[in-house]
């Protein structure tokens, strides 16, 4: 198996820079266009043979060092009994959960036969990938985000006149979302993931302080109870330069960033012995091809040949990126070989 991936999150040496997409899988692959003129996301997550063949897609397209399974990181929510649509842009809650009775009547996770198809399909690319398989669950805040707005936000105003405003229901709630991440990770390690992402997309809304209080102490407990696990956590979020330090200090062996701050900041904020993912902005892809190929060099020479390094987007693939743009930072990445101990930057 090629491992530079697992190697990277490991601090590792490597022979070149592993590389992968979030959301290499999906809306930009003309395959899953395809596949969404005859069914929906729900359909192609429940068909464990469709969600495998989009997750595998990237490799044999773009070359990338990890498969990313297909799947939405609000899924489980279903399977917790929350009725919503997945609509262009983000789910749509039916009845948002702001009050104690509405957190009360959101059901506890088991594996049920949606997400027990998403762990079929792991069983498949693990089956069929001459890569690691990364697996995923959506960290307590997002996920209480979308719960508690009825859907995505600009200001998280709501979200946060619920957890500033009744710490008991916040509380209730996170816990409940605590429980879900633990028990769905851990079923994907069974089922067979190299590695694993916990998606915080919107925690960057905080300040330290609240993230603290408020969210430290649910992010934490999910990676201390997949840690005798051995796998490799990645905890990533969006605007969180000013909360990298609290991120890195709640768990995870890989700290995802976005393009809002430099690797050599960023690395200072989380501490030299953690790994680090990114950080091109993904709207870089729409740039000209020598604009591309300087941001994408420009990442690199950041990175400095330290151990540790994951290239990635700051966030998801946009849907209207060229697949063949992303191919070529994959082959720029891999051609640039990293600096040993002592060479010049």
């Amino acid at each position: 198996m090629n491992d530079r991936f697992l190697r990277a999150c490991r601090r590792e040496p490597v022979d070149t820079t592993p590389v992968w997409f979030m959301r290499q899988a999906g809306r930009s692959q003309p395959a899953y266009l395809a596949l969404r003129q005859r069914h929906t996301l729900i359909e192609i997550c429940m068909r464990p043979e469709l969600c495998a063949e989009v997750s595998l897609s990237p490799l044999r397209d773009l070359g990338v060092d990890a498969v990313v399974m297909f799947a939405d990181i609000t899924l489980p929510l279903k399977s917790m009994g929350v009725a919503f649509e997945l609509a262009d842009g983000g789910p749509r809650v039916d009845r948002p959960v702001r009050t104690a009775e509405d957190v009360a009547a959101v059901g506890r996770f088991d594996i049920d036969e949606l997400t027990g198809s998403v762990l079929e399909a792991i069983r498949l690319v693990r089956a069929a990938s001459p890569v690691p398989v990364i697996g995923f669950s959506a960290a307590p805040f997002t996920l209480a985000s979308y719960l508690i707005e009825g859907g995505p936000s600009r200001e998280y105003a709501v979200t946060k006149q619920v957890m500033l405003g009744q710490p008991q229901t916040w509380a209730a709630l996170m816990e409940r979302l605590t429980d879900m991440a633990v028990r769905y990770l851990r079923a994907q390690i069974d089922a067979g993931i190299h590695a694993l992402q916990l998606f915080d997309s919107w925690v960057g809304c905080l300040d330290p302080a609240d993230y603290r209080r408020f969210v430290a102490p649910y992010s934490r407990r999910i990676f201390k109870a997949l840690a005798p696990a051995g796998v490799p956590a990645i905890h990533f979020g969006t605007g969180t330069a000013g909360l990298l330090g609290e991120m890195a200090a709640a768990g995870g062996d890989v700290i995802g960033i976005d393009w809002r701050i430099g690797l050599g900041a960023a690395w200072a904020q989380i501490g030299a012995t953690r790994s680090i993912q990114g950080n091109l902005d993904p709207a870089a892809l729409l740039a000209p091809e020598s604009m591309l190929r300087e941001k994408t060099a420009a990442v690199l020479a950041q990175a400095a040949g330290r151990p540790g390094h994951i290239f990635n987007l700051g966030h998801g693939v946009l849907p209207q990126t060229d697949r063949a743009r992303l191919r070529m930072v994959v082959d720029l990445v891999h051609a640039a070989r990293p600096l040993r101990a002592g060479e010049p930057v």
